[in-house]
């Protein structure tokens, strides 16, 4: 089934701003939220589909992608970050309501040891491929830096032989609140910045991170028919969470190689393929490349500059589709710079011959041409003949 548009999901128009976009968020939520809809199924999935849209719609690089490409554009088959639990989008986006409306109240929210988690960052890599590996579809292996576990400390983040402790100023929530009449508000921690602990003694090598940054290496499948500017989505490949949240994913972004013989047009393939006059005009059958190999394709006599063969399904293969766009092939002309003898002998004659033989297309222009010198003569001698008439009028000013 189709995805819906994320933009009539949300209820904004194309050019809403990030306001905009996540004020109709805040109220989807509201309205879907699964405590305020209990047992029903399909609030849920209501639920879910508006916070896939706002994370697309939110986020700059998202939303260039799925205003160009559509949802094809987000990866994940269509989506941006699908949410299969509703916690996961109260870790992601409940800190944007606050914890006594959007977690506290409805008695949701993601949650570790009393502590709300927050996935980790995306980081991203490059791919640049070549035509042939566009169109086919290859497996390359990509390195990107991410940042994992400290070896020394094993991830605690504390000098060996300490252990953290518990921030005395949230009691190891993470979390204060402050009361102001019949409100509550809950902000993170400035003490432990919402860790709940404290780190006294921290790791030389990691600093008290419990992190290290690190190369890893990753085998990426690319789909055949692939373009410029396609992203894919390593899902969780990405920076670890520093409260216990869902890591981030990797971002593939590819690029495709300028080919040269062959030029892009979307999912068709221009070539252009030089042939002789002599072939053109009495026609021919030659070889042209394609993305398979070489193919015979028949010139038919009287071939003019610039015609264009169109190879039906020798274009690249459309992504998720079994089939493919067109392969145009546009000859031309090639005339020789240097000639044998025989040659230049040989075209003499047919010089000769066709001074006597008006093909059509040039009768039509010397018929264009003479029309166009008569007409310029007839202007010219009315132009002439005003001016002699103008000499030969009398000078009412000197009367």
């Amino acid at each position: 089934m189709a995805k819906p548009d994320y933009y009539e999901v949300l209820g904004v128009n194309r050019t809403a701003t990030k306001e905009e976009i996540a004020t109709a968020y805040r109220k989807e939520a509201m309205k879907y939220h699964p405590d305020r809809n209990p047992g029903d199924e399909a609030a849920v999935e209501k639920f879910k589909l508006a916070a896939e849209a706002f994370d697309v719609l939110n986020n700059d690089e998202k939303r260039a992608a799925y205003d160009r490409y559509g949802h094809a554009g987000v990866g994940n088959g269509g989506a941006g970050t699908q949410f299969h639990d509703v916690n996961d989008i109260f870790s992601m986006f409940g800190d944007m309501f606050g914890d006594s409306i959007f977690g506290s109240f409805f008695g949701g929210g993601s949650r570790r040891g009393g502590q709300r988690v927050h996935q980790g960052a995306d980081v991203r890599c490059n791919i640049a491929l070549d035509l042939v590996e566009a169109a086919r579809g290859v497996t390359k292996t990509v390195q990107f830096r991410r940042h994992e576990t400290c070896g020394t400390c094993r991830g605690t983040g504390c000098k060996e032989g300490t252990t953290p402790q518990t921030c005395r100023y949230c009691g190891g929530s993470g979390r204060i609140q402050q009361s102001t009449g019949i409100f509550s508000i809950q902000t993170t921690c400035p003490q432990c910045r919402g860790r709940g602990q404290i780190i006294a003694d921290p790791c030389r090598d990691c600093g008290g991170n419990g992190l290290v940054a690190a190369s890893v290496t990753r085998d990426v499948k690319i789909p055949a028919g692939i373009d410029t500017g396609t992203r894919l989505r390593l899902q969780g490949e990405g920076e670890r969470s520093p409260d216990g949240g869902p890591p981030g994913d990797c971002y593939v972004f590819i690029s495709v190689k300028p080919h040269k013989l062959f030029q892009r047009e979307g999912q068709d393939l221009i070539c252009r393929v030089p042939i002789g006059y002599a072939q053109a005009a009495l026609g021919a059958e030659i070889e042209a490349p394609t993305l398979d190999g070489k193919e015979k394709i028949k010139i038919s006599r009287g071939t003019q500059n610039n015609d264009v063969i169109t190879l039906r399904g020798k274009g690249m293969p459309i992504p998720r589709r079994n089939m493919a766009g067109d392969l145009h092939i546009v000859v031309y002309i090639e005339v020789p710079k240097k000639l044998m003898p025989e040659h230049e002998e040989i075209l003499r004659k047919l010089a000769e011959i066709e001074h006597d033989v008006t093909l059509p297309e040039r009768k039509s222009f010397f018929v264009t041409l003479k029309e166009h010198v008569t007409s310029l003569r007839e202007q010219f001698a009315n132009f002439f003949s005003e001016k002699g008439s103008e000499k030969n009028e009398p000078d009412e000013s000197r009367k």
